[in-house]
């Protein structure tokens, strides 16, 4: 009788034990969850658009929480990770040019924003060409690769701007390869 007691005690033991860890693992599981979706993701770049800012293959930690919530404004300036107008499974990576209500314009590879020219110091090379000109609409943004050149963006999308519900999140940060970790600007 006391054999069968002890037996059962520690079965009651074991169960016991696996229900902890399984409500643990589960709760881990949740968080990340949370974490990945409204918090922080990474991205792995696979094209030379951004070159030379962000290359081939780098591997980017992406600040969601502000763009999600909207406390963050997205500005001009600003790499952020959001859905590809024309196809929006595919996730880009390009740097905000044109805020709501900005006329975007290049000329002779010269960008102006509103009829002044804007000078930007992150450029691979100089760019060529003119396109444009651009109105963005409300609630929507205009986007370029610093490798302008090279680079399919909204002068090229067939739906030429984001709306700011499709920008996911602000890269912040690149994690990989060591040799270059560090906050992307």
């Amino acid at each position: 009788m006391m054999e069968q007691h002890q037996t059962l005690k520690l079965q009651n033991k074991v169960v016991k034990e696996a229900v902890e860890w399984i409500l643990w693992i589960g709760g881990a599981v949740l968080i990340a969850l949370i974490l990945r979706t409204y918090v922080f993701s990474l991205v792995i770049v696979p094209t030379g658009s951004m070159l030379n800012t962000i290359q081939l293959n780098d591997r980017l930690f992406v600040y969601k929480l502000g763009y999600v919530l909207h406390i963050e404004d997205v500005k001009r300036g600003d790499i952020v990770v959001f859905k590809y107008p024309d196809d929006r499974k595919t996730l880009y990576v390009k740097r905000v040019i044109g805020l709501p209500g900005d006329t975007i314009e290049i000329k002779d590879g010269v960008l102006y924003i509103n009829g002044k020219v804007y000078k930007e110091n992150y450029l691979k090379e100089p760019m060529v060409g003119s396109f444009g000109p651009y109105k963005v609409p409300p609630g929507h943004y205009f986007m370029m690769g610093d490798n302008r050149n090279d680079s399919h963006d909204s002068r090229f999308w067939e739906h030429k701007y984001v709306p700011r519900d499709d920008i996911l999140g602000k890269v912040v940060f690149r994690v990989y390869p060591l040799s270059r970790a560090g906050v992307v600007k």
